[in-house]
């Protein structure tokens, strides 16, 4: 780590312009412009708990780099790992379903962020951070990328949390998986959808099954997320436990939930939480996360979260 550096997390991945809509994608005729992608939601979110959170990563130099890197210092993000490079910012285009799969349309080719590689991992605080944040979106950009991610999991000293967030626009099943053994190894938690990221990456539907199997690819905990049906958490060999998810107020729009709840679990992971407490801090994050527009659309404060778990 740099001298004077003190971070607690660390977040590596892509922060993406957001062009959401209130409609599906095939009848969408005005979308309302923001800042979102994975990495920049888990952030902001964990800078929300209360988190030292930094985002590691590149933007275009371009206006919506600059604005981005605003956007994300305005909220309590760390900005001073987010270089700004050749390439464009990437964007993507979401149509909101409450009740549905959202549809996703990716601009990011040859976007800034896609060239980062493991020397973007080690001029970072990665290998001293409490928590790093990895996920599978930002091993999809490009091969660079995918390396970048391998080479931090393997570099952090503290807890690795990778959630593998499955995309078929970005990559397939198979380099998916891939990345997920190589990972989780080093991972204190594989946090995982199902059916979305199990079925696709495992072969696997059924709760007990899939937190074993990532279990037995070497994590050292297991969350998977089941929407409505909440978390089993899995540690080790201890019987698994069913986490209640909370019942969202308001459901506006379901982009961001599965971020909110990965920064708001990484960051109470950070100030030295359990992690069943974290959790559930997450998914009551999440749960508020819903009654917002787009990724950063609602994000939930400590307070918030605190007030939600009684």
């Amino acid at each position: 780590m740099k001298q004077g550096v003190v971070v607690d997390m660390v977040v590596l991945g892509e922060p993406l312009v957001e062009f959401s809509a209130d409609r599906a994608l095939s009848e969408a005729g005005t979308f309302h412009l923001s800042f979102s992608g994975d990495a920049l939601n888990a952030s902001v979110t964990a800078a929300a708990q209360g988190a030292r959170v930094a985002l590691v990563t590149r933007v275009g130099a371009d206006e919506f780099g600059a604005r981005l890197i605003r956007f994300a210092a305005e909220r309590g993000v760390d900005t001073r790992w987010m270089a700004r490079d050749e390439g464009s910012t990437g964007a993507y285009a979401v149509g909101a379903d409450p009740s549905g799969e959202r549809a996703f349309a990716y601009f990011r080719h040859g976007s800034a962020a896609s060239r980062m590689g493991p020397e973007d991992v080690d001029r970072s605080p990665v290998a001293d951070a409490r928590v790093v944040l990895l996920g599978g979106i930002t091993a999809a950009i490009s091969d660079s990328c995918a390396q970048a991610v391998r080479h931090a999991a393997k570099t952090a000293s503290g807890r690795v949390v990778y959630d593998p967030n499955f995309r078929s626009r970005l990559t397939t099943p198979e380099a998916a998986a891939a990345v997920l053994r190589d990972v989780a190894p080093h991972a204190a938690l594989v946090k995982i959808s199902a059916p979305g990221d199990s079925g696709a990456l495992l072969g696997l539907t059924e709760p007990h099954e899939i937190a074993r199997a990532c279990l037995d690819l070497g994590a050292g905990s297991v969350a998977v997320t089941l929407g409505e049906g909440g978390v089993l958490l899995a540690e080790g060999d201890a019987t698994p436990v069913r986490v209640p998810a909370f019942p969202a107020a308001e459901v506006v729009d379901q982009t961001g939930a599965g971020d909110s709840f990965a920064g708001t679990l990484a960051a109470w992971l950070a100030r030295g939480e359990s992690l069943t407490a974290a959790v559930r801090a997450g998914t009551a994050a999440a749960s508020i996360s819903l009654g917002g527009r787009g990724g950063t659309g609602r994000v939930a404060t400590r307070d918030q979260v605190e007030a939600v778990l009684g």
